[in-house]
């Protein structure tokens, strides 16, 4: 299909807003380009360019196009499902490590001292801003990006526009994600709580057997230095955990997923 702005049909527009509908949900949707640091402009300028460069290669059947403006405008909701969900999936990663961050901020004592989360727009802790920006460089050091710019492409292949279905077996899907979401926090910071268990227990048979001290005062600089200690240390052990999370979740994004849309 050759595309000549001044000459376009309006099937060839109506093409390119169904490109563009699920091209924009999934990069709004993306780590790093999903940030509310970034501009809405240059966001918007990306998915116009990547919808017009899937244009000639993505192929609609204009029988399942329908007629009128509602029903287009119907087409081209659930075209901003299928893109919403691709990102989704991928978002439940991030939010299970940033949850183990919160989790392990509050065991070490840093949620009495929170800041403001440029990803989301609200206050989260130290920790679970650095597990964040742990994982997004992560995501960046197995080219990630380049996985959601290969999946919308695939997208297309695997389910062309119109052909969505919601099925019970897609509910049960995301139940299972969102289940994950624990098993990743946990698995992140299994660690750290299990030598601030054991540290707390010791404080409290000093505090039993010395009551004179103030164990709410003098235990605030241990949990955190242990915490900050044992964080150091599992670094190795986190880093190659959450690579193979992202390359399992990024590499089979379109072919677990899509399989469920379809009819």
């Amino acid at each position: 299909m050759e595309i000549n702005l001044y000459t376009w049909s309006i099937k060839q527009f109506e093409s390119w807003m169904i490109i563009m509908t699920r091209v924009s949900f999934i990069l709004f949707m993306m780590p790093l380009f999903g940030s509310r640091n970034i501009p809405i402009l240059p966001k918007i300028g990306l998915s116009l360019l990547v919808s017009l460069i899937l244009l000639p290669v993505v192929e609609i059947n204009s029988s399942s196009m329908t007629s009128g403006p509602v029903q287009f405008v119907i087409f081209l909701l659930g075209e901003g499902i299928i893109g919403f969900l691709i990102g989704f999936s991928v978002r439940l990663v991030f939010s299970g490590i940033q949850l183990a961050g919160e989790i392990m901020g509050l065991q070490i004592g840093f949620s009495m001292a929170n800041l403001l989360d440029p990803q989301s727009g609200i206050d989260s802790t130290v920790t679970a801003q650095f597990n964040y920006f742990f994982a997004l460089l992560a995501f960046l050091s197995i080219d990630g990006h380049h996985w959601f710019f290969k999946a919308i492409a695939q997208s297309f292949q695997i389910l062309s526009p119109g052909g969505i279905t919601f099925k019970e077996v897609l509910y049960q899907h995301f139940v299972i994600l969102s289940g994950r979401l624990f098993q990743i926090a946990i698995k992140m910071i299994a660690p750290i709580m299990a030598i601030l268990i054991f540290t707390h227990l010791a404080m409290g048979i000093v505090a039993r057997m010395i009551p004179q001290i103030n164990l709410l005062i003098s235990s605030f600089p241990i949990t955190i230095c242990l915490g900050l200690l044992i964080l150091g240390f599992s670094i190795d052990l986190i880093w190659p955990f959450i690579k193979g999370l992202l390359e399992e979740s990024g590499k089979g994004l379109v072919y677990t997923l899509l399989p469920l849309l379809k009819r």
